[in-house]
């Protein structure tokens, strides 16, 4: 038994939340599902028979509330607009970096963007809105079929994301591929709120 956030939604799909784990649930019931509560048990069963059982203790807390009609999500910052807008703006790589191609194709999928440094070095550079130990996988997958090309070699690699787990900063420096932290706001020219003169 432990505290845990049950959430139901209007399509009956179940899931059980703890306190440290951001969006992901501990467990969870996907629809088409049907839920049958039983006293202090609840029951979600799917159409194949699966089940997940809840046994409830003891409620803190009780709030149903009406979402409305789904208006749609437009993400501010996904990779697509980080891409472009670091295209735009690629001197943030360095000074003298010039932009190649926004996704230059390889045999194992396009590479974010290919530039060149300030000598006419190839720069491959891997964009994530949270940089984390796939990611530098990914670019490292990248950089191994790029330098095999002695058109483009060497390549260098960067890493850039709005947020770079130490984890993959860690593995990215130990291969020789440079961070980049990525400021959204400062990319789209507006300033963030601590520097904003009033």
């Amino acid at each position: 038994m432990a505290n845990r956030l049950l959430l139901v939604k209007s399509d009956n799909s179940v899931s059980v939340h703890s306190d440290d784990r951001a969006y992901k649930p501990l467990n969870w019931m996907t629809p088409p599902c049907w839920l049958i509560e039983d006293g202090k048990t609840w029951i979600v069963e799917n159409k194949a028979g699966e089940k997940l059982v809840i046994t409830i203790e003891e409620i803190f807390h009780e709030h149903t509330r009406e979402l409305g009609a789904e208006p749609g999500l437009q993400k501010d910052g996904v990779e697509a607009h980080l891409q472009e807008l670091l295209a735009e703006h690629i001197t943030t790589l360095g000074e003298g970096h010039t932009l190649v191609r926004r996704e230059f194709p390889t045999a194992i999928g396009p590479v974010d963007i290919m530039a060149r440094d300030a000598d006419g070095r190839s720069v491959a550079v891997e964009i994530k809105r949270r940089g984390e130990i796939d990611g530098v996988e990914q670019l490292t997958r990248y950089l191994e079929l790029l330098n095999r090309d002695p058109l483009l070699a060497p390549v260098q690699g960067v890493f850039a994301a709005q947020i770079i787990k130490p984890q993959a900063r860690t593995l990215a420096e130990d291969r020789g591929i440079r961070c980049l932290t990525l400021d959204y706001d400062a990319l789209r020219g507006i300033e963030s709120d601590e520097f904003r003169l009033f």
